[in-house]
């Protein structure tokens, strides 16, 4: 356990194996490594407490992935199945050994990341580019002299330029979305990063994934969408990671970014940001039972969608997603935007400051968030009123919460009343349901800030 004091409260924090996790971990005479010494996995020297964080499981109660038959991960992975990896081929070998199939792959599984590794490495390790993914037909100057609205018009861009950016984007998903099957377990080494790819957790049950920085999943080939918005927006492909039609999954102590290649940096085409990164956590297509805890994010515009689509059908009754001591920091959007699920918000540090700034939470349809005891730092021009917004919603329960308003001293706030009195319709203040799944003390609002600072995101645990 570390200890850290926050005022006169003093915080414990869980960032070694828990009960829990120990009564995850194979005992004597089962193959598994024993804890009592460093051991070498394929040349990478593993800690026993890196060993022990490895085969820790989620702790019971801790949020909606707790439900059910809880997550465990990889903890019962034999020690063949206990991988260091330091390359994209490397990780997919891991992960099963075919990055086409390796999502049906159900052997418990440890993959430690050590390094860098970077999604648009080729099989010898040559970094490719976007040009080695693009197919033969495209290239983003004809595509931009096709489809100008000038010369095109607004309807949806198709013919062959298009079918060819449909194809490009096959050949970078082929290659970038590594995809990753049920109970494994993935942990980042002191250091680690995966960037330029998307982690794909779809139909997988089971999986934990901690201490591991992502950065800059971008998309080579944006498609054109003149008819989202009012002068049309161009749309990427590539989350960081993506929950799809799975349950009990554990994020925790990552860190997003999109590091030296923000959107902010590209440039305007039909006059509009030429936007290459989509969301850093999206929970989506009947994916449920998700807790997400002591992750940062860093700087960046669309976040986290949970639900991707407004049709009532198989998501009703899923995306049940717990958010706890995260840090979002910098960002514009989606924190999260939900749709249909019980989500359960508590405990998290927003630093919000920036043009572009647009919501902090989004109220979608059939959307049932509970926010509580969450703190908001609100840089100039941002107030109260703008945290949360009404994506067709119709209630959300606020309790507890405090913002830090720019030149401003902190103060309680309740969000829904902040949001009825400068917009219509008014959103209800109950969303129909009380949290049970949570471990452990809520902070109050104030002190959040002074726990989930500095101990939030990847490199945080004690690897």
């Amino acid at each position: 356990m570390r200890r850290i004091a926050a005022g006169a409260a003093l915080i414990t924090l869980t960032l070694t194996a828990t009960p829990a996790a120990a009564a995850a971990q194979p005992q004597a005479g089962t193959g598994a490594p024993a804890l009592s010494s460093p051991t070498q996995e394929r040349g990478a020297v593993l800690s026993p407490l890196a060993r022990q964080l490895g085969r820790q499981a989620l702790p019971a109660g801790d949020g909606w992935a707790a439900a059910g038959p809880g997550t465990t991960g990889g903890s019962a992975a034999t020690a063949d199945q206990v991988h260091v990896v330091s390359s994209r081929a490397e990780l997919v070998a891991a992960l099963g050994g075919d990055n086409a199939t390796n999502a049906g792959n159900a052997t418990p599984k440890i993959v430690y990341v050590k390094g860098t590794i970077d999604g648009f490495e080729d099989a010898d390790g040559r970094l490719l580019d976007c040009t080695d993914l693009a197919d033969p037909g495209y290239s983003l100057a004809g595509y931009l002299a096709a489809y100008d609205p000038a010369v095109w018009g607004r309807t949806a861009p198709s013919g062959p330029l298009e079918q060819a950016r449909v194809r490009s984007v096959t050949n970078q998903t082929r290659h970038t979305q590594i995809n990753v099957g049920p109970n494994t377990t993935l942990v980042g080494l002191r250091g680690a990063r995966l960037t330029g790819l998307t982690l794909m957790i779809d139909r997988a049950p089971n999986v934990i994934v901690r201490n591991i920085t992502f950065d800059d999943a971008r998309d080579c080939f944006p498609a054109w969408s003149p008819t989202d918005g009012d002068t049309g927006n161009w749309n990427s492909q590539y989350d960081q990671i993506s929950v799809r039609r799975s349950e009990n999954v554990w994020i925790d102590h990552n860190t997003f970014t999109d590091g030296d290649n923000p959107d902010s940096a590209q440039p305007l085409y039909f006059g509009r940001p030429y936007q290459v990164h989509d969301g850093s956590l999206d929970i989506t297509h009947t994916a449920s039972l998700v807790t997400a805890s002591w992750n940062r994010f860093d700087g960046r515009d669309k976040l986290m969608l949970i639900g991707s689509s407004n049709t009532v059908g198989p998501d009703v009754g899923r995306l049940n997603v717990t958010l706890h001591h995260n840090l979002f920091d910098g960002s514009l959007q989606r924190l999260p935007r939900v749709r249909f699920g019980q989500v359960d918000v508590y405990n998290n540090a927003y630093r919000l400051a920036g043009a572009g700034f647009e919501y902090a939470i989004g109220v979608g349809v059939q959307s049932a968030v509970y926010a509580e005891n969450n703190h908001f730092t609100l840089g100039a021009g941002i107030d109260a009123a703008d945290l949360l917004y009404d994506w067709g919603g119709t209630a959300v329960t606020t309790r507890g919460n405090w913002v830090t308003p720019a030149r401003g001293l902190p103060r309680p706030v309740d969000l829904v009343a902040a949001y009825n009195a400068v917009h219509e319709p008014a959103l209800s203040p109950d969303a129909g349901w009380t949290p049970t799944l949570r471990r452990g003390p809520v902070l109050p609002a104030p002190l959040v800030p002074l726990a989930v600072g500095p101990l939030a995101g990847a490199d945080r645990l004690p690897l």
